[in-house]
């Protein structure tokens, strides 16, 4: 009995002392882990909106109704996670980054900046992390396929297998259907957003 308890003394000191050693790595780690995660966000922003000086979280920005707006517009797979409004030189409003994951991947989440001028034209997407099959889906992180969306003024986008053309078109990938959908649909959800919560511009 006695080395029963001896035994489960130093199991529950073990377990002890390397809970607190645990928590003492993660509050050393957290603010650069926390830091190295908003550097990479802020990279992401200006990849995303090119000639924006800086950005400014958008104070009309609410969990709920982004939402709502994308439920009504039939895209109830992603969500708005963030709003910065792209300012230039001067401080004067320049466009909007739109953060929008998808819960629609092939192999999971994909989270992405879009990045809209004030008059509704996408000038990037920028990805945050996906992580679809490599050489299919993954392929939706390549400037080839990204840059279908870049410079378009369009009220939303549809893809195409067979190659047809128009602004609004999306040219699938090959083998990744699943994928084009659900990159095509988040960046549709950041233009539904841009046009019911943010009135088709970024000026107030």
């Amino acid at each position: 009995m006695n080395k029963i308890i001896k035994n489960t003394l130093i199991l529950t000191t073990i377990t002890l002392v390397a809970g607190i050693l645990l928590g003492l790595v993660y509050e050393v780690t957290k603010a650069p882990i926390a830091a190295a995660q908003e550097k990479a966000k802020q990279e992401a922003f200006k990849l995303a909106l090119p000639d924006a000086a800086s950005f400014e979280a958008y104070s009309g920005y609410d969990e709920s109704d982004a939402a709502e707006v994308l439920r009504n517009a039939g895209y109830p797979d992603a969500d708005i996670t963030e709003v910065v409004i792209g300012k230039d030189g001067n401080g004067n409003d320049l466009g909007c980054v739109i953060t929008v994951v998808s819960h629609e991947g092939y192999s999971g989440d994909i989270t992405m900046s879009v990045g809209l001028l004030a008059d509704g034209t996408v000038k990037g997407v920028e990805m945050l992390s996906i992580s679809e099959t490599a050489g299919l889906g993954m392929k939706a992180a390549e400037p080839d396929f990204r840059g279908q969306f870049q410079d378009k003024q369009v009220s939303k986008f549809s893809y195409t297998k067979s190659g047809e053309q128009g602004d609004d078109k999306i040219d699938a990938l090959s083998g990744a259907t699943i994928t084009t959908n659900a990159v095509t649909n988040a960046v549709n959800s950041a233009l539904a957003y841009f046009q019911n919560m943010l009135g088709g511009s970024v000026n107030e």
